[in-house]
């Protein structure tokens, strides 16, 4: 068998340790999608990324059953792990805990403000690792979960007292966006939003098994409209970086931080280090302890500006770099890095191969997408793999059509076959959907695949990939009726598997 993609493959494949280069943006400044190890897009948010026993965990809130801020019937999805080597192999290793139970339906949907920002450490002495969310239906605006293992299950302990707000009332705008830090003693910390102080970032010592606050406590490290707090130390001065201002779901925010001494202070005063955090909203700096010295990870979500669907944004990953005196040195946001054993390096901005972009979820009514190819040898079609994705309250399922191709790329004649991929089979993120079409193929003919839905509301989407040289006879467009309208610099990322016929007919 034999398979190819015209466009950019839905992982980032197996690479040797010194071509593991982690880039955000491709030459034209598009993002670049993150994929599972299976060929799905990653599905975790606004959390962070930790480094546990050499294996790096990326944690985040999950969107891809349909959480939609501001819509009160959205569903809460849950928070996931991801595990890697290399943070550029990444494998879904499921949900911290089951979110689809009714309490946590009822604590977390779209009734709520929603439920976020999964930050996990370990505690030496308990041999647990605790995982801290922000939540809108109690007092403190958290609850906490213990483990033995970094990707759970977690299991939830008692609401934590925290000093701030601790009169107000429950199931409210009280404590936001937090972080959580532990000192090198092993003293634990929560830098946290004060909603109730319209968002100056507090920070608190925690008990020493990590699961609740002390009441020793700094308030108002910064004087408002800030969130998003990421804390850490460096040759012996604290920092915390933060949105500045705060706008949830805005994808371009500025990000500031302050230094202290210690860390209840006394603080500095801000300095600005982005005004757009590459391109989104910060989300986390995370100390990645190796064995060449530290490095710290700064993240930003790309949000799409509030988008229906958040459920696309990407990521922007980055070691912070620093002046001799302490003072971080604004950033770039054009640089990749490479992660090699125990060193992380900055390098010149390159290309990459593996740039995708999402394509708008116009995949409805009348509308649809082709894309053409040519059989590079006879066989039989055996499994066509899609990337898609569905915005909206879908009415219909996606119908996937193969066709002859004429000259210009449009279907000739009546489909060869025609597969469904049933509405509750695709999620809000880019998932892999798999069809078997079993149709024949023959060497050097053109053939198409063909993107449609009668769905009435919402829309299906893809992801494709800019290529500049493509060839002619390989042609992406959208089809309204007979008229094919083509996007000469476009390729869907999909993948074809063929078999020669000899084998198909044993």
């Amino acid at each position: 068998m034999y398979g190819f993609y015209p466009g950019t493959a839905f992982g980032q494949g197996k690479h040797k340790a010194a071509d593991l280069v982690i880039t955000n943006f491709d030459r034209q400044g598009n993002q670049v999608i993150r994929y599972s190890n299976v060929g799905d897009a990653i599905d975790a948010h606004d959390g962070e990324i930790a480094l546990f026993n050499g294996t790096y965990y990326l944690y985040g809130t999950s969107y891809d059953c349909g959480f939609e801020w501001g819509n009160k019937n959205a569903p809460f999805c849950g928070f996931k792990v991801y595990s890697s080597k290399d943070m550029l192999n990444w494998t879904d290793q499921g949900f911290l805990f089951n979110a689809k139970t009714k309490v946590w339906q009822t604590r977390c949907n779209g009734n709520t403000y929603g439920c976020f920002r999964p930050h996990v450490v370990f505690n030496s002495k308990t041999q647990l690792y605790v995982l801290w969310v922000n939540v809108y239906d109690n007092v403190s605006g958290y609850r906490v979960f213990t483990s033995k293992t970094p990707v759970g299950p977690f299991t939830e302990v008692a609401e934590p007292k925290l000093a701030v707000n601790s009169n107000a009332p429950a199931a409210g705008l009280n404590n936001g966006d937090h972080d959580t830090f532990i000192d090198d003693d092993g003293t634990a910390y929560l830098a946290y939003t004060d909603w109730r102080t319209k968002g100056t970032i507090v920070i608190e010592k925690l008990s020493s098994d990590y699961l609740t606050g002390t009441g020793e406590v700094v308030r108002s490290v910064t004087d408002g409209q800030t969130e998003a707090p990421g804390m850490f130390k460096r040759n012996g001065i604290y920092y915390v970086v933060y949105s500045d201002p705060n706008c949830g779901y805005c994808s371009g925010t500025g990000t500031s931080y302050k230094t202290a001494k210690s860390p209840l202070g006394p603080w500095s005063e801000g300095k600005k280090i982005s005004d757009n955090s590459c391109g989104g909203q910060p989300s986390f700096v995370s100390t990645i302890k190796l064995s060449s010295g530290n490095v710290y990870l700064f993240g930003s979500d790309l949000w799409n500006n509030a988008a229906k669907n958040e459920a696309l944004a990407n990521y922007y990953w980055a070691p912070l770099t620093f002046n001799p005196d302490g003072s971080i040195i604004p950033m770039t946001c054009d640089q990749p890095f490479k992660v090699t054993g125990s060193k992380v390096a900055r390098i010149p901005a390159i290309d990459t191969k593996n740039n995708s972009i999402k394509g708008s979820s116009d995949i409805a009514g009348g509308l649809k997408c082709s894309q053409t190819f040519l059989a590079e040898r006879s066989g039989v079609l055996k499994t066509v793999y899609l990337p898609a994705y569905k915005t909206g309250n879908i009415d219909a399922d996606l119908q996937v059509a193969i066709y002859r191709a004429d000259n210009n790329g449009n279907p000739d004649g009546k489909a060869l076959a025609s597969k469904t991929i049933p509405a509750k089979a695709i999620g809000w993120s880019v998932k892999r959907q798999v069809v078997h079409p079993a149709v024949r193929l023959t060497k050097g003919a053109a053939y198409c695949i063909v993107l449609s839905s009668a769905t009435s509301a919402g829309g299906y989407g893809f992801t494709y990939s800019i290529n500049k040289k493509a060839n002619p006879q390989i042609l992406f467009g959208k089809l309204q009726g007979d008229s094919f309208v083509a996007e000469n610099d476009r390729q869907l990322n999909f993948k074809i598997i063929v078999t020669p016929i000899r084998s198909a007919s044993k």
